[in-house]
């Protein structure tokens, strides 16, 4: 039985969004992604101070790695979430439950492979990234305990799309925080008081991602009153696929940014060395908690305009999309504004036993952060793209922004200003994604203007 104090604060997809209400239910993820953000902070705080400077480079090194291997997660979290969140705005919960158990199905089996694969190309990729004799070792050890927990991690990924589509995105804040309270107090024991050294935070990451990747699955397999429940289902090739060219944006960003990040250590080997890869490390770890925010902004808001898509509620979508401008908008503002006055403080944290360190992650971080003013804009074009189910836009807008721009940049921007030319390679990126984002989100509003968008061409009864 719900009671009368139950309806009045559940937030449904149905609703009509006010900001208050936009605010509440994107909040959850927003507080996901910062807490994310957070424990992996507290993950490169231990390395960098309680294992060493080369044990801490290697794992920023080989981290890209892990994280290509690892995308399967986000590209079927987002993509099939935004087809679920479809599907249940168009009535068909039945289907919606069977796409969402196969998507979950898909990920595990794939996550089992690329485990494998994994483990037994780590030391060869470690060398091609340019590790030195030293840092192999760490890049291998640290890399084959990681995908162990592979599996785990990309169920994480892809639960926390769906906890917020199953209208849960506060039981998937909460799983975060148990993840990341689990994942920190590891770190302290092993690396604090114990002084195991490198391996021993790889193996905290896994045992905290085995948290954040089997309760949800344990919640979705077990009776409960969300909209969706993991169980039998069919193979639909054609919702594989669209699922895929849905996630397909969020997909090619994990991987752009993995390659980008390699490209970008590459880069600093050669201008600054091992400290400039230290550096590049640090900011990833600082500045992602202000990238949280507008990555959480626009994976709670996702399913709202999915469903309303699902629902033909253009009104809706046309409400839900102004509002989200004129949030992203302060938001961009208030965080560039923090972002500089913590450069120092941030920097500090990693790097308070190298003074030289220290002033370069601290320049990095305050030329880093003007890119802040841009990114929230850009995150939502191509999450609004890839809730409407048009895979094709938000992927394009996502290989441009994450890895055509940035690459360009940073291997001709360093060759005029230097190492100056690599922390100004982002803000040159943004800029240049900002303006196709403008154009491609123009042209999606003018559409909704004139009701042009229907479920009617994405999903088809051959497709379900």
């Amino acid at each position: 039985m719900i009671t009368r104090k139950t309806q009045k604060h559940s937030i449904r997809l149905s609703d009509h969004f006010t900001y208050k209400k936009l605010i509440r239910f994107t909040i959850p993820s927003i507080a996901t992604m910062i807490f994310t953000s957070i424990y992996g902070v507290v993950d490169g705080f231990f390395v960098s101070n309680y294992v060493g400077g080369t044990p801490f480079a290697a794992l920023n090194l080989i981290y890209p790695f892990i994280m290509i291997l690892s995308a399967v997660g986000f590209m079927f979290g987002t993509g099939g979430s935004a087809l679920v969140a479809v599907t249940l705005g168009m009535g068909k919960k039945e289907q919606a439950g069977e796409l969402f158990s196969l998507f979950i199905y898909l990920v595990a089996g794939i996550g089992a492979v690329l485990c494998v694969l994994g483990i037994v190309f780590a030391e060869p990729v470690s060398r091609i990234l340019g590790a030195t004799d030293d840092m192999v070792y760490y890049c291998v050890l640290y890399a084959r305990i990681s995908f162990i927990g592979l599996v785990p991690f990309m169920l994480q990924n892809s639960f926390q799309s769906f906890l917020v589509t199953a209208e849960r995105p506060r039981l998937g804040f909460y799983i975060t925080i148990a993840a990341g309270f689990t994942n920190m107090l590891l770190d302290w024991l092993f690396m604090g008081v114990f002084k195991m050294g490198l391996g021993s935070a790889a193996a905290a990451t896994v045992i905290g991602q085995a948290v954040g990747g089997f309760i949800p699955l344990m919640y979705f397999i077990l009776p409960n009153s969300s909209l969706l429940r993991i169980g039998r289902t069919k193979v639909y090739m054609g919702s594989i696929f669209k699922a895929a060219a849905n996630g397909s944006s969020e997909f090619m960003s994990n991987i752009s940014m993995s390659v980008v990040s390699m490209l970008y250590n590459l880069q600093l080997m050669r201008f600054a060395g091992e400290r400039g890869v230290s550096a590049y490390g640090i900011i990833m770890y600082a500045t992602f908690v202000f990238f949280g925010v507008f990555f959480g902004y626009s994976f709670g808001v996702s399913p709202i305009i999915g469903y309303a898509y699902g629902a033909e509620n253009t009104e809706e979508l046309r409400n839900v999309y102004k509002k989200s401008l004129k949030l992203i908008s302060f938001a961009a503002i208030f965080i560039t504004l923090s972002a500089e006055l913590m450069a120092r403080p941030l920097s500090y944290i990693f790097a308070s036993h190298d003074d030289v360190l220290l002033d370069m992650t601290e320049m990095a971080i305050r030329i880093y952060a003007i890119s802040f003013l841009m990114f929230g804009f850009n995150i939502f074009g191509s999450s609004f793209f890839t809730a409407l189910n048009n895979g094709l836009i938000s992927a394009v807008l996502s290989f441009l922004r994450v890895f055509l721009f940035q690459v360009v940049a940073v291997l001709i921007l360093p060759v005029i200003f230097g190492l100056y030319g690599i922390w100004f390679s982002v803000v040159a990126a943004e800029v240049l994604a900002l303006a196709v984002t403008i154009i491609f989100l123009s042209i999606g509003y003018n559409n909704l203007n004139r009701n042009k968008y229907s479920p009617a061409s994405p999903i088809h009864e051959e497709q379900l």
